[in-house]
């Protein structure tokens, strides 16, 4: 048996909660044969993926195709229009069911392409660990007359599952408890050209010298409609809470680091600024409050959620609280072209996991598209 003991970030997720799980859309199917011999191929060195949370560790004992695989196939068409509003009807009808195991991907045919839907428990790893197990399980996938083939995608992807290199952890003996599920969202799309974000970029450096990113601005954008539509919610308080991914200045981690190598930052903001303020304003003001991101105090951040959890905070001990502001991820820079199972890339990418007060930033051609869930 294998096991590797779950970090401080890991267990946030240890109830379940937020799993990484989107629908990818190909309009030429394919062939699952190869998808999952290269599922079986991968159990070896992505073990974590195919296993089991148990008491503060994660632990593999052996692959079963029956574990972690479904297909389908279904006498119609699927309408593309659909997918691309995906509201909550949608996100319920292709979402799958709570996992047995930390991961499964469903296959469903249609008449006019093929649906892959990888669900993953967040417990196992962040959406940079999602991606990088689906590119390599493309990659093994995609047909090829390159001999040993699989001997080298394995060694290109191979992962590393330290997750406690930093500090010692030991979690077996708490259970956080389950969050409410929020039911009857309303789920709302906005979209934004990418020219208008970045005039706003350059109007900020230029009035201002502040150097913004596209996040500061769409995120000030999220803000802006959210605070407005939570006028008469109790407090004043409105914070935005962000994953922000530390692989590139956490050595210890690195880019093949497999797990969840994120900090959750939280910007603590007032419903009144945010009601008086420009986008460029309160972009700033996001700026202005973003971490410097050194081992030395991410191990601080680590120190932070342990203390939450010998207290046994558990009202704190949560990625966001959806009563005092919201949550923003970027799905902007999904590497879509690594999802190509050998007819190429998936034609449309829709994020299945939703929560209240919360909004994703995706890509669509030359816009952004800001989905919101309240």
């Amino acid at each position: 048996m294998k096991r590797v003991p779950i970090s401080p970030v890991d267990a946030l997720f240890s109830n379940g909660s937020y799993p990484v799980e989107m629908l990818f859309y190909y309009r030429d199917g394919f062939s699952t044969r190869k998808l999952r011999r290269a599922l079986r191929q991968l159990s070896s060195i992505f073990w974590p993926v195919f296993g089991e949370y148990r008491d503060g560790s994660i632990v593999f004992e052996r692959y079963r195709e029956e574990n972690c695989f479904a297909e389908e196939t279904v006498g119609r068409e699927i309408d593309r229009s659909e997918l691309e509003g995906a509201g909550a009807k949608v996100i319920s009808r292709y979402g799958l069911p709570e996992l047995e195991r930390l991961f499964f991907l469903k296959v469903i045919r249609f008449k006019n392409g093929l649906v892959l839907v990888p669900k993953m428990n967040h417990v196992a790893g962040d959406g940079y660990s999602y991606f990088f197990f689906l590119s390599a399980l493309a990659a093994l996938a995609r047909p090829t007359l390159v001999p040993f083939k699989s001997s080298f995608v394995k060694s290109m992807f191979k992962p590393h599952h330290r997750r406690t290199a930093l500090k010692d952890f030991a979690f077996e003996a708490f259970d956080v408890p389950p969050l409410v599920q929020s039911e009857d969202l309303t789920v709302e799309f906005d979209e934004i050209p990418r020219r208008e974000v970045q005039s706003l970029i350059r109007e900020a450096t230029s009035s201002a010298g502040v150097h913004l990113s596209s996040n500061d601005i769409l995120s000030a954008m999220v803000l802006k409609k959210l605070a407005g539509l939570r006028r008469e919610s109790p407090g004043d308080g409105f914070d935005l809470t962000m994953p922000i991914d530390v692989r590139r200045q956490v050595k210890e981690y690195g880019q093949r680091f497999f797990g969840n190598g994120i900090m959750l930052h939280t910007v603590e903001l007032r419903r009144a600024g945010i009601d008086a303020s420009s986008l460029k304003e309160i972009a700033g003001q996001i700026r202005a409050a973003m971490p410097s991101l050194t081992t030395e105090n991410y191990v601080g951040y680590l120190a932070g959620l342990e203390r939450m959890i010998k207290e046994k905070s558990w009202e704190r001990f949560r990625p966001f609280e959806p009563g005092a502001g919201c949550l923003v991820t970027n799905l902007s820079k999904l590497p879509a072209e690594k999802l190509d199972f050998g007819t190429g890339g998936p034609q449309a990418i829709v994020p299945l996991t939703i929560e209240k007060n919360s909004a994703a930033i995706l890509a669509r051609g030359e816009n952004y598209v800001l989905r919101f869930a309240y």
